[in-house]
């Protein structure tokens, strides 16, 4: 079994900590998708940690959609 990695988007990008403080906070797009990513997170590291069963195939699933969204984060953190 392989340590959990926690991927809150601070985490991902410290260098933007300050950025995704004032974007959660004035930016309802930007908090809107951050809720869905974290909320995402929270689900995979509940499988990842059989918590929440699930099949591999959904797990994957869930783990593409999660690239996606902190792909659309971080190029939101770039416009700003």
């Amino acid at each position: 079994m392989h340590a959990l990695q926690h991927h809150s988007l601070a985490l991902e990008f410290p260098e933007h900590k300050d950025t995704i403080h004032t974007l959660k906070t004035t930016d309802a797009h930007f908090r809107r998708l951050l809720d869905d990513y974290e909320a995402l997170s929270k689900t995979i590291e509940n499988i990842e940690t059989d918590i929440t069963p699930s099949e591999t195939r959904h797990e994957e699933a869930l783990k593409r959609q999660r690239v996606h969204l902190k792909d659309q984060l971080y190029q939101l953190l770039l416009a700003h």
